[in-house]
């Protein structure tokens, strides 16, 4: 079957475009002032206007505060809530429980004991995501371009789904699966031209190599 994908950080029409002409089935809008990819609610609602239905709209957000969800969810129809920040299992079914919203929880990963701290999240969360730490410079969780050993992900079990993250690209995504067993990933930075820039021939490329997989 081809690997589900998500094309995250989308910020104009274009993009949009491209990603659902080219069979996108999840779309993430981030909210989150240090990305170069922050929207406004109200962009964001300009933005959704162009998914069609039986696409997943997810909004990307870092440890928010309730009233801040409450303002981005008052505009922008979104299907799904990912958490991208320190937010505890608690917190993580407390916002799906208030919002009435599933909730996809990133996980950062640099050693396989990282994988182990996952399993908190099984019973709060309905997908785990699992992601780059980010470089120790960074100003953002996600989005810096960063991979990980996806081999450590082989064999892994979880009572949830789950999608892989982090540096992935065109061109190394076949190896990534191969490597980690994913069966759903998620992209970013590797689909741009520039930082928060997406470009639709690397957004095409990208889901023409999923659905070869």
């Amino acid at each position: 079957m081809p690997v589900l994908a998500k094309i995250c950080g989308l910020t104009d029409d274009a993009a949009v475009e491209a990603a659902v002409q080219h069979g996108a089935d999840m779309l993430g809008f981030v909210f989150f002032p240090a990305s170069p990819r922050n929207l406004s609610a109200e962009q964001a609602e300009a933005l959704l206007r162009e998914v069609p239905s039986g696409i997943d709209r997810v909004g990307v957000f870092v440890d928010p505060e309730t009233d801040f969800l409450d303002r981005i969810l008052a505009k922008a129809r979104l299907d799904l809530l990912q958490l991208h920040g320190d937010e505890t299992p608690e917190r993580c079914r407390a916002i799906s429980i208030y919002f009435g919203l599933p909730i996809i929880k990133a996980i950062k990963v640099s050693s396989k004991a990282d994988l182990k701290a996952a399993k908190a999240y099984e019973d709060a969360v309905d997908w785990l995501m699992f992601d780059a730490a980010p470089p120790k410079d960074a100003t953002r969780p996600g989005g810096n371009a960063a991979s990980f050993d996806w081999s450590i992900m082989q064999g892994a079990k979880f009572n949830r789904p789950w999608l892989l993250s982090g540096g992935l690209t065109p061109e190394n995504l076949s190896l990534a699966v191969q490597q980690s067993g994913a069966s759903a990933v998620d992209v970013s930075s590797g689909v741009e031209s520039a930082p928060g820039k997406k470009d639709p021939a690397r957004i095409r490329a990208f889901l023409d190599a999923a659905r070869r997989l």
